[in-house]
């Protein structure tokens, strides 16, 4: 599956580039990314305009301290877990709230909740 689709792609691509004129910028996320076998989820609100690799977002790899940071797309894109599944998209995630709420409840919970 092709984790981050043209449009969403697109999506992320407008959010950096806001992101860089507005240090306020506290956008939705765009698109949630799973591990079907480990407890890892990455909430992502943008992609670096000068580096596509990056992508900026809430990342929490299940080890109780969910946390706002840069991520590689090639390294999501070949990251395995325990059983060997790859990373998958949720089709089905909306985004309620600012990344911010998400990073903050993540942060009392020890985990991201959607």
């Amino acid at each position: 599956m092709n984790l981050i689709t043209e449009t969403l792609r697109a999506q992320l691509l407008v959010n950096g580039r806001q992101s860089l004129d507005n240090d306020d910028f506290d956008p939705p996320p765009v698109v949630k990314l799973f591990m079907p076998d480990a407890d890892a989820t990455w909430l992502l609100t943008e992609i670096d305009p000068h580096d596509h690799d990056h992508a900026f977002g809430l990342c929490d790899l299940g080890q109780g301290f969910p946390e706002l940071g840069y991520v590689s797309l090639a390294e999501l894109q070949s990251v395995r877990g325990r059983f060997g599944l790859p990373v998958e998209r949720d089709l089905h995630f909306i985004a309620t709230k600012a990344i911010s709420a998400y990073a903050r409840e993540a942060r009392l919970a020890g985990r991201i909740m959607t």
